[in-house]
């Protein structure tokens, strides 16, 4: 039987005496350089779960699998120590965030040294040491000056009791992970980061990378550079109003037999007076505003409704189409528009149930 006891205590011992140098980068090392980088715990509990155990574990494993064959390895630790999450914490225990934090990732590291995971501690951070988050303004500030930093309008998940934005995983079942309030999505102005201008950059350097060709798919999906053009589908009866939507294959457009927007789609409230069936219309939008995107676009079944009276004009072939709206359209994703093409019979057996399963058209945003 395995003396833990015995032999991971007086190993710590030796390791803390020698301040972790075995464990640390060298800058100027001639050995070739493998970095390995655990995301940073949330100090914002009284210790470490079973999950964070997990994997770091296995990132240790690399990393010490590395040094023996002789890579020069940083493997750095840090606090993500801003945010909601020691907000949350500080509001439920009354206790300074300040001094919460601190205490945190003092039980936080007396954890993970106890574990003998081989980080380079003398790179610790702490995203709110100021020593930290100065870099990140300096970061911001440059992307700004290149133009690569822009104010725009995005769908975020906002609580209506707390009056902040959630992330995805601050939501279950539509409902805000602290006070259990309604959430909603709602567009607000914020600042964003050009990453597409490096799509290119990033797609040719996977050609470089030592990576499994599934995660080099996902990755590329992710980036999502498609070519293709922009199509406008004018309203019928509505001087200036149209559907604008991106596709990869224009030559589809003789197909296109109804159009589908966003719930959020900042058309809808200007076509409000031409709506007949507004009630209907608003009923749905607001019950999609209480599902984040992941829900969405995860539901087996969507959901859909039509806007009656409306119509959009095929410019391909100068018909009238359908207008809906459903929820696997997402407004922050390409336009927040795409055509689709399916018999019209179908679409009134839909716009009875208010349910389907649309099939893939040409006219889907990237």
């Amino acid at each position: 039987m395995y003396p833990f006891r015995q032999i991971e205590k007086k190993w710590q011992k030796i390791w803390a005496d020698r301040n972790y140098k075995e464990w640390r980068a060298d800058d100027n090392g001639k050995n070739p350089k493998r970095y390995v980088l655990d995301m940073f715990p949330y100090p914002s509990g009284e210790g470490l779960h079973v999950g964070h155990v997990e994997s770091y574990t296995a990132s240790d494993i690399f990393s010490r699998y590395c040094r023996m064959k002789g890579f020069n390895v940083l493997h750095p630790m840090g606090w993500d120590a801003f945010g909601l999450p020691a907000e949350n914490y500080a509001i439920k225990t009354k206790i300074h965030p300040a001094k919460a934090v601190f205490n945190n990732v003092a039980g936080f590291k007396k954890q993970l040294r106890s574990l003998g995971f081989s980080y380079d501690w003398s790179r610790e951070v702490n995203t709110t040491d100021p020593e930290y988050y100065k870099w990140t303004q300096w970061i911001f500030l440059q992307l700004f000056k290149k133009g690569l930093a822009y104010e725009s309008e995005a769908p975020v998940n906002w609580c209506l009791s707390c009056k902040t934005i959630l992330a995805n995983e601050e939501v279950a079942d539509g409902k805000c992970d602290r006070c259990s309030s309604l959430v909603e999505q709602r567009f607000l102005k914020q600042w964003l980061l050009k990453i597409t201008a490096y799509a290119d950059k990033l797609l040719s350097g996977f050609d470089e990378l030592d990576w499994p060709e599934s995660v080099k798919e996902m990755q590329k999906n992710w980036i999502g550079r498609s070519e293709g053009a922009i199509i406008k589908f004018p309203i019928a009866n509505v001087a200036g109003a149209e559907i604008e939507v991106f596709t990869t294959r224009p030559d589809t457009i003789f197909g296109a037999t109804y159009m589908v927007l966003a719930p959020e789609h900042e058309l809808v409230l200007k076509l409000k007076s031409q709506i007949v069936n507004w009630k209907e219309v608003k009923k749905y939008i607001d019950k999609v505003k209480r599902r984040t995107q992941r829900e969405r676009l995860a539901a087996k079944i969507k959901t859909g409704v039509e806007l009656k009276t409306v119509k959009a004009i095929n410019p391909g072939n100068g018909k009238e189409i359908s207008v809906w709206l459903a929820d696997y359209v997402l407004a922050g994703y390409g336009t927040g528009a795409k055509w689709n093409r399916i018999s019209e019979r179908f679409l009134r057996i839909a716009g009875r149930s208010g349910r389907w399963r649309p099939r893939p058209g040409a006219g889907v945003a990237p």
